[in-house]
């Protein structure tokens, strides 16, 4: 307890030191307060940053975290936040070394032939070793920090405290969902804090790129994996963010930027599953020019609900139809039932035509974004978690893609494959796909109905049941509908087992 508190005054501390009573409505101009700290006159977006800079790693992640959160906050933080690195000092390669034995059970070198003891990468969670195993196999070891579950704890439940307390500071705080906030960035943390989570995500994209001249993802050794150590295949490539020394070994840029957005939109559309933290440090090129992804901590799913609503405005988008795009947030539940159609598709096209008036190459996406934040919180529309990854991992897919071919059209690449992709889903082949996948259920279930329906006759609903199949029978007509159910079950049935 003494300890928390401590470590509560020193945030407070540090956010006076800061400044950071501005951002407090009732505080934000108080003579007294900024005499008693003297502080700096930076702009109030940079002294934040440099805030969670000093209260260290896990305020660090946070900032990160808050910063894809464009609905909420104000573009300068959002974009200040947004430059803050995760890079950390490395722990010592001795804590490092035991904490592997520790996981995995054995001394260092009953494991590897070779083990570097200078990490590779160091982050606010986690560093990197590499080594070999005694069969030749190189490979990066992944091991958590020494007591960070611990310190991640602590640190979260004062942010939680934090986050309650700001609720209660009036109506444009609470607008903000701080304890949502807060909360998201706990599932994040609570996801990088299980490397077997994370060498279940890299090994699901592996299998869902098997074969692909796109993306390579790197093979993990389940025998020396725990909740607190990865070991998985070591990558060779160049960082994608080091664009002449690609140049040099003869890959085509424009193309790379190409295939990233393919990469993008094949794991969003055709698998559900995204590597939602695809920032350049994450991405190496193989020098037979396929990506390579590393760090698989954060990834995003989407359900088939959400892939059909994304493809639906990307496309109404692409073809400038803000009715369809009005009308698909309807749909989905995602503003509230009275809101008129007509006036959020006037809102949706006061904010896309003036970016669609531009030529393709000159569209961004994050510029667009922040427009339609702006419009969804007008018309009070409910952020998605889910789309907000979503969000954040497009934005830094478009800007890799620029930083490599500054003439990409990202529409013009993205276009034909949601086209391709609909046409997949909707027509014949779209029923044949969905029948496929729906028989084997179909044939698990259709033979316990007799014993299903044995079972509701018998149960205390039997007065129920009588009383409506008298109804039943006293309604020709709605008895000729349940036959005629019956006959297109057994018939879809039927064209199943032949399609099977």
């Amino acid at each position: 307890m003494l300890q928390a508190f401590i470590r509560l005054l020193r945030i407070l501390w540090i956010g006076l030191r800061f400044g950071l009573y501005e951002f407090v409505p009732r505080l934000g101009d108080s003579r007294l307060l900024a005499a008693l700290t003297r502080a700096p006159r930076a702009p109030r977006a940079e002294r934040l940053r440099r805030a969670l800079e000093t209260l260290g790693p896990i305020f660090v992640k946070f900032g990160q975290v808050l910063s894809t959160r464009r609905d909420l906050l104000p573009a300068d933080i959002a974009d200040e936040l947004a430059k803050l690195q995760d890079q950390v000092p490395p722990f010592a390669s001795s804590l490092a070394s035991a904490e592997i034995e520790r996981a995995l059970g054995k001394r260092i070198e009953e494991v590897f032939a070779s083990f570097e003891r200078e990490p590779v990468a160091s982050a606010s969670i986690a560093q990197v070793h590499l080594g070999v195993l005694h069969d030749g196999r190189e490979v990066a070891v992944k091991v958590l920090r020494p007591g960070v579950e611990g310190a991640v704890a602590r640190d979260v439940a004062l942010l939680e405290t934090a986050a309650r307390v700001v609720e209660r500071l009036g109506q444009d705080a609470r607008r903000l969902k701080p304890r949502e906030v807060v909360g998201e960035f706990s599932r994040h943390l609570e996801d990088e804090l299980d490397l077997m989570r994370e060498a279940a995500n890299a090994s699901q994209l592996r299998r869902n790129f098997a074969g692909s001249a796109l993306l390579q993802v790197p093979e993990v050794y389940w025998d020396w994996c725990s909740q607190r150590v990865m070991v998985m295949e070591r990558m060779h490539g160049t960082p994608v963010s080091q664009t002449e020394t690609l140049r040099a070994r003869g890959i085509d840029i424009p193309k790379l930027a190409r295939a990233g957005v393919e990469i993008f939109f094949t794991q969003v559309f055709r698998d559900g599953f995204f590597h939602a933290d695809m920032h350049p440090g994450n991405i190496f090129v193989a020098d037979d020019g396929r990506y390579v992804a590393l760090d698989f901590g954060i990834m995003g799913a989407l359900t088939e609900t959400d892939k059909n609503y994304l493809a639906q405005n990307f496309i109404a988008f692409f073809n400038r139809d803000y009715r369809r795009v009005a009308q698909a947030h309807l749909d989905a539940g995602w503003v509230p039932e009275d809101t008129r159609v007509d006036q959020f598709e006037a809102a949706i096209r006061a904010v896309c035509e003036p970016i669609f008036a531009r030529p393709l190459k000159e569209i961004y996406f994050g510029k667009l974004l922040l427009r339609l934040f702006q419009t969804s919180r007008r018309f009070n529309v409910e952020i998605q978690p889910q789309l907000v990854m979503l969000q954040k991992t497009l934005l830094n897919i478009e800007g890799l893609g620029r930083e490599l071919d500054p003439e990409l059209d990202l529409w013009k690449t993205a276009k034909p494959f949601l086209e391709r992709w609909m046409s997949e889903q909707i027509g014949w082949r779209g029923l044949l796909k969905a029948i496929r996948q729906e028989a084997p259920y179909w044939a698990a279930t259709l033979p316990q109905l007799p014993r299903l329906v044995h079972r509701a006759l018998a149960a205390e609903r039997l007065g129920d049941l009588e009383r409506t199949l008298a109804r039943l029978a006293e309604q020709g007509v709605r008895r000729n509908r349940m036959l005629a159910l019956l006959a297109a079950l057994l018939a879809v049935l039927l064209a199943v087992q032949l399609l099977c």
